[in-house]
C-alpha cells in the first residue's frame, strides 16, 4: 500500500524526477538516502534560515559541491567522491575558503 497519493508522483514527474519504490521492511534499502539527509540537515540546513525556494536551491547547490568535492568521506583514505583534476604542490601555505558565508570551511594549499 503506497504511503502517499498518486498525484504526488505526478508532481515529481513534472520536475523530471523519477520515483523509485523501495522494498517493504528493508532497513538497509534507504541507508544512502538517509545518510545524505542527515548530513545535509546536521551540517547545513539546521544552521541556516531558508527564505524561499530559490534560496534553498542556492544553499543546497553550494553544499552539494562541498559534499562531493571537499568533504572527506568514510571511504578508503578519507577521499572525496569526485577527485580533483590537478593536485596542488606538496608544499606551500594553507588557505581557508569559506562556504555558505562561513558556515563551512574548506582548506586548500595556496598555488
Amino acid at each position: 500500500m503506497p504511503k502517499y497519493v498518486g498525484s504526488l508522483d505526478a508532481v515529481f514527474a513534472a520536475d523530471g524526477v523519477s520515483v523509485v519504490n523501495t522494498p517493504i521492511r528493508a532497513p538497509r534499502a534507504n541507508a544512502y538516502a538517509e545518510r545524505w539527509v542527515r548530513s545535509v540537515r546536521a551540517e547545513c540546513l539546521d544552521w541556516i534560515l531558508i527564505w524561499n525556494r530559490r534560496h534553498l536551491e542556492r544553499v543546497l547547490s553550494a553544499y552539494v559541491a562541498h559534499y562531493n568535492l571537499a568533504r572527506p568521506h568514510r571511504g578508503i583514505g578519507l577521499e572525496v567522491p569526485v577527485a580533483p583534476d590537478k593536485l596542488p604542490p606538496p608544499a606551500g601555505p594553507i588557505e581557508r575558503v569559506d562556504v555558505l558565508g562561513g558556515l563551512i570551511h574548506e582548506y586548500h594549499r595556496a598555488a
